[in-house]
Protein backbone atom coordinates (compact mmCIF):
# COMPACT_ATOMS: atom_id res chain seq x y z
CA UNK A 1 0.00 0.00 0.00
CA UNK A 2 2.73 2.03 1.11
CA UNK A 3 4.57 1.75 -2.55
CA UNK A 4 1.32 2.49 -4.32
CA UNK A 5 0.95 5.77 -2.67
CA UNK A 6 4.21 6.82 -2.68
CA UNK A 7 4.15 6.22 -6.58
CA UNK A 8 1.34 8.11 -6.58
CA UNK A 9 2.79 11.04 -5.38
CA UNK A 10 5.90 10.65 -7.41
CA UNK A 11 3.39 10.53 -10.20
CA UNK A 12 1.68 14.30 -9.82
CA UNK A 13 5.28 15.52 -8.60
CA UNK A 14 6.51 14.71 -12.03
CA UNK A 15 3.14 15.39 -13.77
CA UNK A 16 3.05 19.14 -11.61
CA UNK A 17 4.82 20.89 -14.23
CA UNK A 18 3.68 19.33 -16.95
CA UNK A 19 -0.01 19.97 -16.26
CA UNK A 20 0.86 23.43 -14.15
CA UNK A 21 -0.14 24.36 -10.98
CA UNK A 22 -3.39 26.04 -12.21
CA UNK A 23 -4.84 23.38 -13.23
CA UNK A 24 -4.11 20.99 -10.06
CA UNK A 25 -5.33 23.60 -7.68
CA UNK A 26 -8.50 23.89 -9.81
CA UNK A 27 -8.84 20.28 -9.57
CA UNK A 28 -8.44 20.15 -5.67
CA UNK A 29 -11.04 23.10 -5.68
CA UNK A 30 -13.23 21.31 -7.79
CA UNK A 31 -12.97 18.22 -5.62
CA UNK A 32 -13.53 20.06 -2.56
CA UNK A 33 -16.86 21.36 -3.85
CA UNK A 34 -18.22 18.37 -4.94
CA UNK A 35 -17.05 15.96 -2.09
CA UNK A 36 -16.90 18.16 1.07
CA UNK A 37 -18.79 18.00 3.77
CA UNK A 38 -21.05 20.91 2.88
CA UNK A 39 -21.61 19.34 -0.57
CA UNK A 40 -22.04 15.79 0.99
CA UNK A 41 -24.49 17.02 3.22
CA UNK A 42 -26.95 19.13 0.64
CA UNK A 43 -26.53 15.95 -1.69
CA UNK A 44 -27.36 13.52 1.34
CA UNK A 45 -30.51 16.18 2.34
CA UNK A 46 -31.93 15.87 -1.43
CA UNK A 47 -31.77 12.31 -0.94
CA UNK A 48 -33.21 12.22 1.61
CA UNK A 49 -36.33 14.61 0.46
CA UNK A 50 -36.33 12.77 -2.73
CA UNK A 51 -37.25 9.67 -0.53
CA UNK A 52 -39.86 10.96 1.34
CA UNK A 53 -41.67 12.60 -1.31
CA UNK A 54 -41.51 8.92 -3.54
CA UNK A 55 -42.71 7.50 -0.11
CA UNK A 56 -45.45 10.22 0.13
CA UNK A 57 -47.00 9.90 -3.56
CA UNK A 58 -46.33 5.74 -3.14
CA UNK A 59 -49.00 5.90 -0.31
CA UNK A 60 -51.19 8.56 -2.06
CA UNK A 61 -51.17 6.23 -5.21
CA UNK A 62 -52.65 3.66 -2.64
CA UNK A 63 -55.00 5.60 -1.20
CA UNK A 64 -56.71 6.41 -4.78
CA UNK A 65 -56.85 2.94 -5.44
CA UNK A 66 -58.17 2.23 -2.70
CA UNK A 67 -60.96 5.03 -3.10
CA UNK A 68 -61.27 3.51 -6.98
CA UNK A 69 -61.99 -0.05 -5.94
CA UNK A 70 -64.44 1.04 -3.04
CA UNK A 71 -66.78 3.06 -5.90
CA UNK A 72 -66.51 0.34 -8.21
CA UNK A 73 -67.66 -2.26 -5.55
CA UNK A 74 -70.50 0.25 -4.37
CA UNK A 75 -71.83 0.11 -8.22
CA UNK A 76 -70.90 -3.32 -9.24
CA UNK A 77 -74.50 -4.27 -10.04
CA UNK A 78 -75.40 -1.76 -12.26
CA UNK A 79 -74.02 -0.64 -15.45
CA UNK A 80 -71.42 2.96 -15.49
CA UNK A 81 -73.88 4.18 -17.38
CA UNK A 82 -77.01 4.24 -15.27
CA UNK A 83 -74.25 5.39 -11.94
CA UNK A 84 -75.25 8.80 -10.85
CA UNK A 85 -73.63 11.61 -13.08
CA UNK A 86 -71.32 12.65 -9.94
CA UNK A 87 -70.52 9.33 -9.02
CA UNK A 88 -68.96 9.01 -12.17
CA UNK A 89 -67.45 12.96 -12.60
CA UNK A 90 -65.87 11.96 -9.42
CA UNK A 91 -64.57 8.70 -10.41
CA UNK A 92 -62.99 10.03 -13.37
CA UNK A 93 -61.20 13.22 -11.14
CA UNK A 94 -59.82 10.51 -9.29
CA UNK A 95 -58.32 8.58 -11.80
CA UNK A 96 -56.98 11.58 -13.18
CA UNK A 97 -55.00 12.46 -10.07
CA UNK A 98 -54.25 9.19 -9.59
CA UNK A 99 -52.78 8.66 -13.01
CA UNK A 100 -50.96 12.41 -12.35
CA UNK A 101 -49.74 11.19 -9.49
CA UNK A 102 -48.07 7.96 -10.70
CA UNK A 103 -46.07 9.89 -13.82
CA UNK A 104 -44.55 12.44 -11.32
CA UNK A 105 -43.66 9.47 -9.27
CA UNK A 106 -42.25 7.71 -12.05
CA UNK A 107 -40.18 11.02 -13.05
CA UNK A 108 -38.67 11.55 -9.41
CA UNK A 109 -37.66 7.93 -9.19
CA UNK A 110 -35.96 7.88 -12.46
CA UNK A 111 -34.33 11.49 -10.96
CA UNK A 112 -33.34 9.35 -7.74
CA UNK A 113 -31.98 6.78 -9.90
CA UNK A 114 -29.99 8.64 -12.35
CA UNK A 115 -28.61 10.76 -9.30
CA UNK A 116 -27.85 7.64 -7.57
CA UNK A 117 -26.00 5.67 -10.42
CA UNK A 118 -23.80 8.66 -10.67
CA UNK A 119 -21.86 8.26 -7.36
CA UNK A 120 -21.34 5.11 -4.58
CA UNK A 121 -23.19 7.47 -2.44
CA UNK A 122 -21.17 6.60 1.24
CA UNK A 123 -24.77 6.98 3.03
CA UNK A 124 -26.57 4.29 1.43
CA UNK A 125 -24.76 2.46 2.95
CA UNK A 126 -25.55 1.17 7.02
CA UNK A 127 -21.86 1.76 8.43
CA UNK A 128 -21.37 5.26 7.39
CA UNK A 129 -24.33 7.05 7.86
CA UNK A 130 -24.75 10.62 9.05
CA UNK A 131 -25.42 11.37 13.02
CA UNK A 132 -29.00 10.87 13.30
CA UNK A 133 -30.19 9.02 10.94
CA UNK A 134 -31.19 5.05 11.39
CA UNK A 135 -31.71 3.37 8.26
CA UNK A 136 -29.72 4.19 5.02
CA UNK A 137 -31.57 5.39 1.98
CA UNK A 138 -32.53 2.79 -0.90
CA UNK A 139 -30.38 2.73 -3.49
CA UNK A 140 -32.58 2.62 -6.26
CA UNK A 141 -36.91 3.28 -6.47
CA UNK A 142 -38.75 0.98 -9.05
CA UNK A 143 -41.16 2.78 -11.38
CA UNK A 144 -44.53 2.20 -10.42
CA UNK A 145 -46.43 -0.30 -12.68
CA UNK A 146 -49.89 0.20 -12.90
CA UNK A 147 -50.54 -3.57 -13.84
CA UNK A 148 -51.87 -2.46 -17.67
Amino acid sequence: MRQILRASYMAMILLLPAIGCREACEAREVIHEEFGPRAMLKKYSWFKDAAAQLDQKRASIEVYKVRIADVNETYADKKVSDWPRDVRQDLSQMKAEMSGLIVSYNLLAAEYNSQMAKFNWRFTNAGTLPAGAIEPLPREFREYNTGN
